[in-house]
């Protein structure tokens, strides 16, 4: 199937090409601008890359595998959005505001994170390559089973954030910060190199 065109979107009452064009408006200090306002809207599968969505409202909105290729998103709120399986790569979210939001299985290589709020956000199986995640929010946030190769993490602060089963061999990790360590299988050898000697004891 293919994306939702803008056109055949609509949100209380506007059609989506109307919010964005106030909204490009207002983001550009013309008159009759207005903030686009799209809080719980359902714009999943909808085609909105390269979209000036800078400083917009997102709250609670359905952006399931939406093509958001290139957008802008600096300042946007996106609290307890349902991005999962949508396409970020190469989206600037600089300072974004996502705490609860669903990223799961997300395209989201080559995104700037930078100074964003990532408490509580579900990253499991996303791919966040070359993404710069520096100063960011991420408290809570589960990384299980992401691809978060050549990753930016400098700067940040991993306390509390969920990165298990993550390569972190390339990742870019902060200062002082211990990669963690694969410890389940030494006790199995230990047992069986035990019982080893127990047998050449018993001969």
């Amino acid at each position: 199937m293919g994306l939702r065109k803008l056109k055949s979107i609509n949100h209380n009452g506007k059609s989506l090409v109307q919010i964005l064009e106030a909204h490009e408006r207002f983001f550009s200090g013309k008159d009759g601008g207005a903030r686009a306002d799209l809080s719980g809207a359902d714009l999943s599968g909808a085609n909105l890359s390269g979209a000036n969505l800078s400083g917009a409202i997102l709250r609670n909105a359905n952006l399931e595998g939406t093509d958001l290729r290139k957008a802008k998103l600096p300042g946007a709120d996106l609290s307890g959005a349902n991005l999962r399986k949508a396409d970020l790569r190469n989206t600037d979210m600089t300072e974004a505001i996502l705490p609860g939001a669903n990223l799961a299985e997300a395209q989201a290589s080559g995104v700037e994170f930078f100074r964003c709020d990532l408490s509580n956000v579900n990253f499991q199986r996303a791919q966040l390559r070359n993404v710069n995640l520096r100063l960011a929010n991420v408290n809570g946030a589960k990384f299980s089973g992401a691809d978060m190769g050549v990753a930016i993490l400098r700067e940040t602060d991993l306390t509390g954030a969920d990165l298990s089963g993550v390569d972190l061999s390339t990742t870019l990790l902060p200062k002082g910060y211990s990669r963690p360590k694969l410890q389940r299988r030494a006790p199995r050898i230990c047992d069986r190199l035990s019982q080893i000697e127990i047998r050449d004891a018993a001969w």
